[in-house]
């Protein structure tokens, strides 16, 4: 193996530079060389390649984003355009690939794994639904942005006897709602794999309301409803006045934690570890305390379960 390909797909999550940096820096520290691809796929099909060096990628370890950007290819999605991307590798003479992103990018590197051209995956989305890793680049500073943001919210929830709807980012998991909800001390959850009771909810509310609660928070993913359809559903506030806070796209960006810059860090060594080993078709994660590779396709594959004491303590702790 003398040259390695990188690429991050899909949306962005803070800890992606970091990553970058990892593999490029532990790839060449291995006498390999690096080469990136812009805008992933599509920029794969495109063409749009950066050499990689420890200079290039001095510096980048705190910038949110990537330097590589991203983007969410059609082309890649169907067969003919998986082996034009295989040419292309060819075509630059790489010998391996690292994608960074989420499933949907795991996908698309599997698709070239099945093809027989090693590839090796680092997961990293703020929606943290990713089997084979603890957690997945981008989810704790997500969380971190999003509880700073409640926390200013809640001064103003409790001099105007407010109830906030708060919308944040989990189209099909809630595990970003879930763990703000906790860490900002919110009154109600609402997530896709659980379903709700509307009815029950408003009760809740009166109840908070009876006991002399000056304010009162909702934390919805956005995969349940909106936070302005949670409003005009809600039949009965308790007599709080109820706004709407939908977080969106600030919650992707920003300088990664220090929890995600060392994470990111680990998965790139780890991936370039995997390629030396000859461990092709698989993803590195975190797994209690250790990086550990498993099948690529298990991410996707295998189920990722909430924390079921977690979703207890909301209810418990917002009484």
């Amino acid at each position: 193996m003398k040259r390695v390909g990188i690429l991050t797909s899909g949306g962005d999550a803070p800890g992606m530079n970091a990553a970058i940096r990892a593999v490029t820096r532990s790839a060449i520290y291995n006498s390999l060389e690096v080469i990136g691809f812009r805008r992933g796929y599509e920029g794969l099909l495109d063409g749009d390649v950066v050499p990689l060096s420890v200079s290039s990628v001095g510096g980048i370890i705190h910038r949110g984003g990537t330097m590589l950007r991203t983007a969410r290819s059609e082309r890649f999605i169907k067969p003919e355009g998986v082996r034009e991307g295989l040419q292309r590798l060819k075509e630059y003479d790489i010998d391996a690939l690292v994608v960074i992103g989420g499933d949907g990018s795991f996908r698309g590197a599997y698709d070239l794994h099945k093809l027989g051209f090693p590839v090796v995956g680092i997961p990293g989305t703020i929606d943290n639904d990713m089997a084979g890793t603890d957690c997945t680049i981008g989810f704790d500073t997500a969380c971190n942005t999003a509880l700073q943001c409640i926390e200013k919210l809640r001064d103003t929830a409790s001099s105007h006897e407010r109830l906030f709807l708060v919308e944040v980012m989990g189209r099909n998991a809630g595990f970003l709602a879930l763990e703000a909800a906790v860490a900002a001390g919110a009154e109600h959850v609402l997530i896709p794999e659980v379903p709700f009771d509307m009815d029950a909810l408003c009760k809740k509310l009166h109840y908070a309301r009876e006991r002399g609660k000056s304010h009162s928070l909702i934390i919805v993913a956005e995969g349940v409803m909106s936070a302005s359809e949670l409003q005009s559903r809600l039949k009965d506030t308790g007599g709080f006045d109820a706004r709407i806070i939908v977080l969106g796209h600030i919650q992707r960006g920003g300088s990664p934690s220090s929890f995600d810059a060392v994470l990111a860090s680990r998965l790139g060594g780890g991936a370039v570890d995997a390629l030396l080993k000859g461990e092709f078709g698989t993803m590195v994660g975190r797994i209690a305390g250790q990086i550990v590779a498993s099948p690529i396709q298990a991410s996707w594959e295998d189920k990722k379960n909430l924390d079921s004491d977690m979703l207890a303590l909301v209810d418990i702790l917002g009484i």
